[in-house]
């Protein structure tokens, strides 16, 4: 019976460690800000371009932020996140918890 429950535990500690990776959040958001620049850099008026020397800056800068977005979660893809071995969580469980 408990050897059952030890894959289920480290399933779990498995998901949670790559739903936490900072990797995969910080290319999402880089990912949803490119997308919204980019668009906004779609619809930019003559004015706004002349603002900024006839170059369409939010393209180019959505592009940017999709472009490193995309390479975060690649990163966090090819080289997923590992859940702590047994003998890290012993360790840990000796150690008193800092504040």
């Amino acid at each position: 019976m408990a050897e059952e429950k030890i894959p289920d535990e480290r399933d779990k500690r498995s998901a949670a460690a790559r739903l936490f990776d900072v990797r995969r959040v910080i290319g999402l958001l880089f990912v949803t800000y490119g997308v919204i620049v980019t668009l906004l850099g779609l619809f930019d008026s003559d004015a706004e371009i002349a603002k900024a020397q006839d170059i369409r800056i939010n393209i180019w800068m959505g592009l940017a932020m999709l472009v490193l977005g995309g390479l975060f979660l690649l990163w966090q893809r090819l080289n997923p996140t590992k859940p702590p071995t047994e003998e890290e969580l012993a360790e840990q469980g000796d150690r008193p918890p800092s504040h």
